[in-house]
């Protein structure tokens, strides 16, 4: 299995040169060649464990690792870790299955790929004779930093480098990333919103001089953003696993399609439904959510993408992005697999900040169905799926929840649904709690935290009591111009 660059198609690389490279050449993401085909019975899958199912469906895309290597990847990223032996369990509320993706080290669905990511990276730089350190650089909307974090702390032979939006994550987002320890550790506030910070860092990653410059102190770039392929791959995994434990379930039959809802910013966790559904697994649509940042649900709704709006601050910050980097892969595929026509749709992005696909493209966008949840809509949501079920979800989850009920009441469609429940309600605490009684609006954030367990009678993660009394390690501040000269600093260049 070999992967291209969706803007060059002469750029061809192993999975663990993808891996390794994060980016590919002039800005470019890596695809695979073609998609594979599942090659082990959904009757086999049901039986299976989480890691089982992880190495059925990763062994097809990352040819090029052993399966040794593959597997001991999977068991160290698989673990205890995550606070139940089921890695992503599936919820029933309100006849939706919530499928959790926040069991792991930082409460967000970030975990189910950073917690892997290392493992592949460092056994790709191994196969590929690398002998620089890896710097990962990487932009975070509130989720994805602290799970490389994560990941990455501590890892011989790599340094992480963060950015994040100083006035765009959550308290508890922000205090998890600050008190990261580690010496190859590194998080800065940057005086702007997410795009520009993924912008700056897609910068440095295509500047050629700057990797001269790297390569001579003994440096290269990697990414653990999702537009790293080694990112995508393992969440693919979780939807066959949650098909897999809905046909074990009873919950529907074998060959029965279930419908896909994930509440979206970047658009690499609803692509990575998207590939399961061509690898032959039955899913219907796929529903992607977005909040009043819906720059995607007007993609869905016009065929055109324009990013000339208003960012807008919500309470659901990881979707609060307006260039949704992964969206590129899908571009790529409905233009033919044409790095061509995808890199003009890309320039015009670039210098106009719009693009407009054909009919003929859009023709191929049928699977999906976009719409959007104002604060209001998804506050509400969560207040009603409380009292009348007691299960209590946080922002991101709900925006998907309530989309799902305006697909389902205009479409009248009743294929079972399993929504991605992308963190836990104890990442957005505030919103969460005056979602449910604005009498929690004065109280401080830990004190919600103690009200929420009550509420949920689901126990304090781990994740939240570890920053309760954290030092404050990481207080760098810089400007959206400053940050190579931020980089090369923490590098000693």
């Amino acid at each position: 299995m070999l992967y291209v660059s969706t803007r060059n198609a002469n750029e061809k690389v192993t999975a663990s040169q993808a891996v390794l490279k994060g980016l590919a050449g002039e800005g470019g993401l890596f695809v695979p060649e073609k998609i594979p085909s599942l090659d082990v019975a959904v009757e086999t899958l049901k039986d299976m464990t989480y890691q089982e199912v992880a190495y059925e469906v990763m062994k097809l895309f990352l040819t090029d690792y052993t399966e040794e290597e593959l597997k001991k990847c999977i068991e160290n990223a698989y673990d205890s870790k995550f606070d139940t032996n089921e890695i992503a369990p599936l919820v029933k509320a309100q006849d939706v299955s919530y499928l959790e993706l926040f069991h792991g080290a930082t409460i967000a669905f970030k975990d189910m790929a950073l917690s892997i990511l290392p493992h592949l990276l460092i056994t790709a730089a191994r196969k590929n004779h690398v002998t620089n350190d890896i710097v990962i650089l990487t932009a975070t909307s509130g989720d994805t930093g602290k799970a490389a974090l994560a990941g990455f702390a501590g890892v011989e032979g790599t340094r992480i480098i963060v950015f994040y939006p100083k006035d765009g994550v959550s308290p508890i987002q922000q205090k998890q990333m600050v008190t990261q320890k580690g010496d190859n550790t590194f998080v800065v506030g940057i005086n702007g919103n997410f795009d520009q910070a993924q912008t700056g860092v897609k910068q440095m990653f295509s500047d050629p001089a700057l990797a001269k410059e790297m390569a001579a102190a003994g440096y290269q770039f990697s990414s653990a953003n999702s537009i790293n392929i080694g990112r995508l791959v393992p969440q693919i995994v979780y939807y066959v696993y949650a098909y897999a434990k809905m046909v074990k379930s009873g919950e529907i039959k074998d060959k029965e399609q279930m419908n896909v809802v994930v509440p979206t910013g970047n658009f690499g966790n609803i692509l990575a439904a998207f590939y399961a559904k061509n690898m032959g697994l039955p899913i219907g649509k796929l529903i992607c959510a977005s909040n009043e940042n819906k720059v995607l649900y007007d993609f869905f709704a016009t065929g055109t993408y324009d990013k000339n709006r208003e960012f807008i601050l919500t309470s659901s910050p990881s979707m609060d992005i307006l260039i949704s980097s992964n969206l590129e892969r899908l571009i790529y595929r409905i233009a033919g697999n044409s790095a061509d026509r995808n890199r003009e749709l890309m320039k015009s992005l670039q210098e106009h900040g719009r693009y407009t696909i054909t009919e003929e493209m859009r023709a191929q966008l049928a699977d999906f169905y976009g719409n959007y949840a104002s604060e209001e809509e998804t506050a509400a949501v969560i207040r009603e799926i409380y009292e009348e079920t007691g299960y209590i979800m946080d922002t991101h989850t709900a925006v998907a929840a309530a989309v799902y009920k305006k697909y389902q009441k205009e479409t009248g469609d009743s294929t079972k649904a399993v929504i991605a429940s992308t963190a836990s309600p104890y990442k957005f605490t505030r919103s969460v709690m005056t979602a449910i009684n604005h009498k929690y609006d004065s109280r401080p954030d830990f004190e919600l935290v103690d009200e929420l367990e009550k509420l949920s009678k689901v126990k304090v993660p781990q994740a939240i009591e570890d920053i309760r009394t954290a030092p404050i390690l990481h207080k760098t501040i810089c400007e959206v111009g400053e940050m190579e000269q931020v980089v090369k600093e923490f590098l000693g260049m």
